[in-house]
C-alpha cells in the first residue's frame, strides 16, 4: 500500500511541476496597465495616470513599469493577464512605450491554482493609443 502511495504521489508532484508546460497558445487584446495599482483600484487606475488615495500621481504607471513593477494586460470584459517572457525582461523595457495603449499580444497563457492568469511572449502588436 505504500508503495502505490508513494508511486501516486510521484505522480502528482511530476503533474504538478510539469502544469506551466501545457499553457495554451492565445492572442490576446487589452490595454497594458499596472498591476498592483490597477488592483488597488480597478476605477481610477487604468490608465498611466493612477489616484492613489486623495493625490493623483501623474505618469505612475510608466514609473512603476520602469522599476520592474508587474504589467498587465487588462481586457474589455475585465480579464486582467499578469504579462511575462521577454516583454517583461529588463524592466518592462518594451512596454514602457506602451502603457495605457490597447495591444494584442500572441503568447502562452496559463491560470495558476488561484484562477491568477498571465501571458508569456516576446512581442506585442500596437492597436491603439
Amino acid at each position: 500500500m505504500r508503495k502505490v502511495f508513494a508511486g501516486l504521489m510521484a505522480a502528482a508532484f511530476v503533474i504538478a511541476l510539469a502544469a506551466p508546460a501545457f499553457a495554451a497558445t492565445q492572442t490576446v487584446q487589452g490595454q497594458i496597465i499596472d498591476r498592483e495599482c490597477y488592483l488597488h483600484d480597478t476605477t481610477n487606475n487604468k490608465g498611466d495616470n493612477h489616484k492613489m488615495g486623495p493625490k493623483d500621481v501623474t505618469a505612475c504607471a510608466t514609473a512603476c513599469a520602469k522599476k520592474g513593477m508587474p504589467m498587465a494586460l487588462l481586457t474589455t470584459d475585465g480579464k486582467v493577464y499578469t504579462i511575462g517572457g521577454g516583454l517583461a525582461a529588463e524592466n518592462n523595457a518594451k512596454l514602457i512605450a506602451h502603457v495605457s495603449h490597447t495591444v494584442s499580444i500572441t503568447g502562452d497563457v496559463t491560470t495558476d491554482k488561484d484562477g491568477k492568469m498571465s501571458i508569456s511572449s516576446d512581442a506585442l502588436k500596437m492597436v491603439s493609443r
